[in-house]
């Protein structure tokens, strides 16, 4: 991976920091896209290898205009992007509206990850052969997208809503390929497993992983990185696009997920409520 520049979103912990550790160690130079400055800078920090410190950029994915601010940035510091790894996500109990009006989690999970790609796609472009890696979670499976509701505003369930956005980075995903079909850039999504993090904590309303670090249940975020990092450095996926995976593996995704009128409605809608500015974008 040396000389591959790689972003993640969702870096300074969990599944995104142990996926950055791996990445640096393959001598990759790696951008963390942190919240906050000084956690971006302690990991960048405690993450150091043989490539450097990993750089950091600040992005609040819950604002459209802050992750339109990172963008540019990304733009002017890289020319080219070889890796982008859409993983950041939350959870909330309770319905959350953002500083844009939508509902938090369909804004953090899904229109945060069809923005930033969007904004990225010219880079991109210009690294090819680049990748696009979605994280999503076996939590799609069952989920159904409610058009008519996409802003869970008729009554509101936190694992449904979180249910319905990762169903949205694979239909995102899919599409994504679609489009890109042929470009040098290619698009794959992922189930990193039953993962002890902060978010899995959330979602199951649980407490997170005790203090000095012993698990509370799931699988080690080093392990939930496994994929991430197979489908950023392998050479045998470096032609494979629009595909779902799961221990490393290709895995079909929920039947709902391979509906492509669905997945067209879904990036129209995307469109509309974050019309990307890339000239690339659609």
């Amino acid at each position: 991976m040396s000389g591959r520049v790689c972003v993640i979103t969702g870096a300074t912990r969990g599944i995104g920091r142990a996926t950055a550790e791996g990445l640096v160690r393959l001598g990759a130079r790696v951008v963390l896209i942190a919240r906050r400055q000084d956690d971006g800078l302690r990991v960048s920090r405690e993450l150091a290898g043989d490539a450097g410190s990993p750089d950091v950029v600040v992005a609040d994915l819950s604002s459209q205009a802050s992750i339109r601010t990172a963008a540019q940035e990304l733009r002017d510091r890289y020319p080219r992007l070889h890796v982008l790894i859409n993983n950041a996500a939350v959870v909330r109990r309770n319905r959350e509206i953002t500083v844009d009006g939508l509902e938090m989690q369909f804004a953090v999970n899904h229109l945060a990850y069809f923005l930033l790609t969007s904004l990225l796609l010219t880079p991109l472009r210009a690294g090819i052969p680049s990748r696009v890696i979605n994280v999503s979670s076996g939590a799609h499976s069952g989920a159904r997208l409610d058009f008519d509701d996409l802003q869970s505003e008729r009554g509101y369930s936190a694992t449904r809503a979180y249910g319905r956005t990762k169903l949205a980075n694979i239909l995102f995903t899919y599409e994504l390929a679609r489009r890109l079909q042929g470009t040098g850039v290619t698009a794959n999504c992922l189930h990193p497993g039953v993962i002890d993090t902060q978010l899995l904590a959330d979602f199951m309303g649980a407490p997170g992983t005790r203090p000095g670090g012993a698990r509370s249940f799931g699988a080690s975020p080093e392990s939930g990185a496994e994929t991430s990092i197979f489908l950023a450095s392998s050479p045998d996926v470096e032609r494979v696009t629009g595909k779902y995976f799961d221990d490393r593996r290709e895995r079909r995704s929920s039947p709902e997920s391979y509906d492509e009128a669905a997945a067209r409605r879904l990036w129209s809608i995307s469109e509309e409520l974050t019309r990307p500015l890339d000239p690339e974008a659609s």
